[in-house]
């Protein structure tokens, strides 16, 4: 195990790498100017030239690459361009926002996709399975803009539920007042793909020989669905979670936008839209780091959900 997972660890190494030089070239050679960017339409040359040199544009691109790389070392992001906020700061104030929506969302997206798709597999072919089926796949074909937009106006608007928009300092009243209408919006779009994913994860178990052995010997129905086909279907669902994981951090920003939720996805849209190189930069390389340590870590659960497994 100890072996397995220093091995990984060192693997990610290049990869991080990779992801690093990426993005710093990409930015660099194929990004807009964001002297030009920041100066705003009228700046003059002087003044770009200006922005240039404050921002350290006008060094090597090699001397640029290194306060970079140690920037990523150090675990000194630097400063916004746009806002001159420390990007720690940045992430530290932001980040917490975004998991309060977030892991909410994600933690009801399982817990109730989990069951309906054990029933409809359970129930494969019968007038229920086809229902929801097609209601799954009306589902999908809505946009999650119409979901916020409608939501907004039945829920809030017109019963007064939720309030349309806002965010406080306690994590009891965001929790209670401010995200129940968004996670309940995301949820209602969630639950369809993740429904029809874990309905062909069960129905694919459902028709393995043990499933019938363990009918022969008069197992009922309950210990055959949870103890054996839920267990069996858990590697490809924690595959799937642990995919969805990375998401979490970095939120959405269609939510954080139309519910003015002061969260990392919102600040990173706000970053594109104002050029601000250091914050794209320096969430794309922390969503990387992320999604490798989540990518070990589901590699782990697998042991853990199946002994069986072997980590090589």
């Amino acid at each position: 195990m100890w072996a397995y997972l220093i091995r990984r660890l060192w693997q990610m190494v290049p990869t991080l790498i990779g992801v690093v030089m990426l993005v710093f070239f990409l930015f660099k050679y194929f990004g807009a100017d964001p002297a030009v960017i920041l100066g705003g339409l009228n700046a003059t040359q002087e003044q770009v030239a200006a922005i240039t040199k404050q921002l350290g544009l006008d060094q090597p691109w090699y001397v640029q690459l290194g306060i970079y790389l140690k920037q990523i070392v150090t675990f000194d992001w630097g400063r916004s361009w746009a806002t001159n906020e420390s990007l720690a700061n940045l992430f530290a104030t932001r980040l917490p926002a975004t998991l309060t929506v977030m892991i909410p969302i994600l933690i009801l997206d399982t817990l109730v996709a989990l069951p309906i798709a054990m029933w409809v597999a359970y129930r494969r072919g019968s007038l229920s399975d086809r229902s929801i089926m097609v209601i799954t796949t009306i589902a999908l074909s809505i946009s999650f803009l119409v979901y916020i937009i409608i939501g907004q106006y039945v829920f809030a608007f017109q019963l007064g539920w939720f309030p349309v928009q806002g965010w406080s300092d306690s994590l009891l009243t965001n929790l209670l007042t401010y995200v129940p209408l968004p996670a309940l919006l995301a949820v209602l779009v969630g639950v369809s793909p993740q429904t029809r994913l874990y309905r062909s994860f069960f129905l694919d178990e459902l028709g393995h020989d043990y499933v019938r052995t363990a009918r022969a010997k008069g197992m009922t129905e309950n210990t055959v669905l949870f103890k054996h086909v839920l267990r069996n279907a858990m590697i490809p669902i924690l595959t799937n979670i642990g995919y969805s994981l990375p998401g979490i951090f970095v939120g959405s920003f269609l939510i954080e936008i139309f519910f003015s939720i002061p969260g990392l996805g919102r600040e990173v849209y706000l970053a594109v839209n104002r050029g601000d190189y250091p914050v794209i930069q320096a969430a794309t390389v922390y969503l990387a780091m992320l999604t490798m340590l989540i990518n070990l870590a589901t590699d782990l659960l697998y042991k853990l959900v199946d002994p069986r497994v072997v980590l090589k």
